[in-house]
């Protein structure tokens, strides 16, 4: 089944579920809702500042302790983002208001009394496996790239298939560039993979993958190309006694994502991931089959944040008759031996760099992560193997996400 939509829809599917839960608060916050005589909750969150500063809050009179935690004051120690505490007023109203923010899309969630939630008076939702959290854009001028232009749009489908390897029904979102349901063009592919306990909405919702597409595409920065967004992980139940494992963890395993263990190089005599035969027997022939999709190897490419790019480093290094360019965005499981995992293309650096004219990794300067990426450059560099590697200020976040897809796919599927 296929269901055409773009990124809006996602969010309003999320506004919707997260609308039903209990905590009341803001709009309608005493249960009626407009039409129904009761009085307007006029509480804003979060406040969007000229200055670039933010200001949150939540109505919890009953609360002891509230806190705020926010992707923007990520540290190696919380790499995922800080933790501020926030004020209550009189009226039961905490609140707290940053310094100015980076121009972006940032991920917050709010601590009551030790339990995390979503900020409950903003749509804006991202969804994860276990808990939820928002997003707040503070927009910059000039308009970055992942924010929202008055330029040509694509498209964003939403399908879902039965999968045999996972034994559930898988999901993916595949972007399609502007013109594709007009023309007859056929387009690259690149393969977009989440991290560990996200969903397959997350390259969308939260990474805003289609905007950053389409600006690129506009500028004619990066060629016109399909972006396939698939769900790192099972929807099939959780074996009886299975604790929680360490889904929360970076690059951990857990329902959400099951790709950072996986594949040997060849020769190297490890089985395959459970993601690995989806991506192989079962993805990349339905989008071959359903869209209209260049053919070789050259026309198809690979990548990830976390998790993802523990798949993209298992997968593409592996299956270079499939792909030409992989990009690992604060990649997981990139530690130990280059050389030891893939002996035949580190035995030969002048071969391995005409089949992948494109590697790029790329790190926060707060993510652990880091030090692995510095590794794998190193190696690489000694291996004489091309590839590009950057880093900027930020943790395991999608600000850096954002940034890494804005710089990786510019480099893709150029001719000569």
């Amino acid at each position: 089944m296929k269901i055409r939509s773009t990124a809006v829809l996602a969010l309003a599917i999320g506004a919707f579920l997260f609308s039903q839960i209990v905590f009341a608060q803001g709009r309608g916050a005493s249960g009626g809702g407009r039409g129904r005589g009761q009085q307007q909750d006029n509480l804003e969150s979060p406040e969007v500042h000229a200055d670039r500063t933010v200001t949150f809050r939540l109505r919890a009179p009953q609360a002891s302790v509230v806190t705020l935690t926010g992707d923007w004051l990520a540290t190696p120690a919380a790499s995922t983002g800080g933790t501020v505490p926030m004020t209550k007023d009189a009226t039961g109203i905490w609140s707290v208001t940053t310094p100015p923010l980076e121009a972006t899309v940032h991920l917050y969630f709010f601590t009551m009394d030790g339990l995390a939630i979503a900020d409950p008076i903003n749509p804006r939702i991202k969804l994860r496996v276990r808990t939820s959290a928002s997003l707040v854009e503070v927009p910059g001028d000039p308009i970055p790239v992942w924010q929202m232009r008055d330029i040509p749009h694509g498209s964003v489908d939403w399908n879902t298939q039965h999968s045999t390897v996972y034994n559930d029904t898988h999901e993916f979102l595949v972007y399609l560039p502007p013109g594709y349901h007009t023309g007859k063009t056929k387009y690259p592919v690149l393969y977009l993979v989440h991290g560990a306990g996200d969903t397959a909405l997350g390259w969308t919702t939260a990474g805003n993958a289609n905007l950053i597409l389409d600006s690129l595409i506009a500028e004619k920065k990066a060629v016109p190309m399909i972006v396939v967004m698939p769900f790192n992980g099972s929807n099939a139940p959780a074996p009886a006694g299975g604790g929680l494992g360490n889904a929360a963890g970076v690059g951990g395993g857990g329902r959400g994502a099951g790709a950072a263990g996986g594949s040997g190089g060849r020769g190297g005599g490890v089985a395959n991931s459970q993601f690995e035969d989806y991506m192989l027997k079962e993805l990349i022939p339905f989008v071959d089959s359903n869209y209209r999709v260049a053919p070789g190897r050259q026309n198809r490419a690979m990548a990830g944040l976390s998790a993802g790019g523990a798949a993209t480093y298992n997968i593409a290094f592996k299956h270079t008759e499939l792909f030409s360019s992989l990009g690992l965005f604060s990649a997981a499981g990139t530690g130990g031996s280059f050389e030891a995992r893939y002996p035949q293309l580190a035995a030969d650096p002048k071969g391995t760099n005409a089949k992948l004219p494109v590697i790029w990794i790329g790190c926060g300067t707060e993510d652990p992560l880091d030090q692995g990426a510095k590794a794998l450059d190193a190696e690489l560099t000694k291996l004489k193997i091309n590839h590009i590697y950057k880093d900027r200020d930020g943790g395991h976040v999608w600000p850096v996400w954002r940034w890494a897809l804005s710089e990786f796919t510019p480099l893709l599927f150029r001719k000569g």
